[in-house]
């Protein structure tokens, strides 16, 4: 992921959620050294992922897929290639953050390996409201 790579990337945060990640945000994860990555098709960015990375520990901040594009596999090959760029810097645990409500992530988290290690109350927006989280963890040390 690029600057460059912004407009594209706000089209699909915006059109994904209710309460957005703003362009700063996104541009403060690239400015700061964040894995940031995005999967491009025919000049069409389809996903991106941003993972942060540090003491021994990976943060995987977001993955999302376009929502045409969404159930070919793409979500899942974001997952895979920011767990090989963990394994690269040899960090032991991979963490994330998942709503409850978000059923196909938790799946696809914990066919890749992932445990629920605990809940963080009211983290995120939500109407009205807020929303739990779960946290999520993967061991890679052997």
């Amino acid at each position: 992921m690029t600057e460059d790579d912004l407009d594209d990337v706000m089209d699909i945060e915006t059109a994904t959620y209710q309460f957005p990640w703003t362009r700063g945000i996104f541009r403060d994860c690239l400015h700061v050294g964040y894995c940031c990555w995005v999967y491009e098709a025919d000049d069409v960015i389809d996903a991106y992922g941003i993972m942060s990375v540090g003491a021994g520990e990976a943060h995987i901040l977001t993955i999302v897929v376009r929502e045409d594009g969404r159930g070919q596999g793409l979500g899942k090959m974001m997952l895979e290639h920011l767990l090989r760029i963990a394994e690269h810097y040899k960090v032991s645990t991979v963490l994330l953050e998942v709503r409850p409500s978000n059923t196909i992530a938790i799946q696809l988290y914990q066919n890749a390996g992932f445990n629920e290690v605990g809940i963080r109350p009211d983290y995120y927006p939500a109407e009205g409201s807020r929303e739990d989280a779960v946290i999520m963890a993967l061991s890679l040390t052997k």
